[in-house]
């Protein structure tokens, strides 16, 4: 029941605030074009400034574990080839391919790791998962950046795509913070107290404004796709991340948080980064929406098997 419980308090509090973005449109207190150009804010000012701050609030005096960095980069890496050198082969539209690439590796680590961790493992858990928050967050996002500009319109130069790649607001954001991070560089209060507070929104304001744009009308559509890659992205990769982590005789919370890399949600930024670089708005926001109720049951099942195995 505890596993439960935190599975449901980390799930819960986003189909809420997608719930009200639903029933904000549904009620006509802000129409289609209300939430796109909310959606813009948010991907332009709030996911950058969100980016910032969790690099400049960052603690990395915690333990650095090298394994841990190798196994952890190295699955994400693999996970991206391969989507990539499938589902560019496949016959799926080239708005589509670009957001199916991106679910394949990009998770909510940020929001999933910390809770599920410190609640599994303990103190030790907290510390793997806050390392691994360090890495893969910066890492998904330069490697969604370059995917999605790859399948955004006709192909690039690469020159092009380099360009493009360095002016998106992510990566302006996540830049400007390892600068300061690395060269401890601090901020007076009267900074820190509106970056902070603007940090803290951004999940829900992009949370509300996917609600307010979600449109279940194509979910049967792309409910093959959905199917499929998300069995393979929550289900088969965590399975093999994990025997390998066994394998390798990784710690117990070291292996919770390698396993959980692939078994949490969908990163909600991905669902405004798709809809602002061309990528298929609908199935970006379905994969976020999906994979979070999904996870809801899967997380709970996998830590239930997980513990009765003895592995975590």
């Amino acid at each position: 029941m505890e596993n439960l419980l935190v599975a449901v308090n980390a799930v819960v509090p986003f189909m809420i605030y997608m719930g009200l973005g639903f029933l904000a449109r549904m009620i006509k207190a802000g129409d289609e074009e209300f939430f796109n150009r909310l959606n813009s804010l948010v991907f332009k000012i709030f996911f950058p400034l969100l980016l910032f701050w969790n690099f400049y609030s960052m603690d990395i005096s915690a333990g650095f574990s090298g394994r841990m960095v190798l196994m952890l980069l190295g699955s994400i890496l693999i996970v991206t080839v391969f989507s990539f050198l499938i589902v560019n082969r496949s016959n799926l539209e080239r708005n589509k391919k670009g957001v199916v690439i991106q679910a394949m590796f990009r998770g909510n680590m940020a929001l999933f790791a910390l809770p599920l961790a410190e609640s599994v493992c303990g103190e030790a858990g907290r510390s793997a998962a806050s390392l691994a928050v360090a890495i893969s967050v910066p890492v998904f996002n330069m490697l969604a950046v370059v995917i999605l500009e790859s399948f955004h319109g006709e192909r690039s130069s690469l020159f092009s795509l380099i360009k493009k790649v360095l002016m998106n607001p992510l990566i302006i954001g996540s830049v400007i913070g390892l600068i300061f991070l690395l060269l401890k560089i601090r901020l007076p209060v009267f900074l820190t107290k509106p970056i902070s507070a603007i940090a803290q929104t951004t999940t829900p304001m992009a949370l509300m404004t996917l609600g307010g744009t979600l449109h279940f009308s194509s979910l049967k559509q792309n409910g093959k796709i959905l199917s499929v890659s998300l069995t393979v992205r929550m289900v088969l990769i965590p399975a093999i991340l994990t025997a390998l982590t066994v394998l390798f005789s990784f710690s117990i919370p070291e292996r919770f948080v390698l396993f959980i890399l692939f078994a949490c949600p969908i990163a909600v930024s991905s669902y405004p980064m798709a809809a602002n670089m061309g990528g298929d708005r609908d199935l970006a926001g379905q994969y976020v929406a999906v994979s979070t109720v999904v996870s809801l049951v899967t997380i709970f099942l996998w830590i239930l098997v997980l513990k009765t195995a003895g592995i975590i």
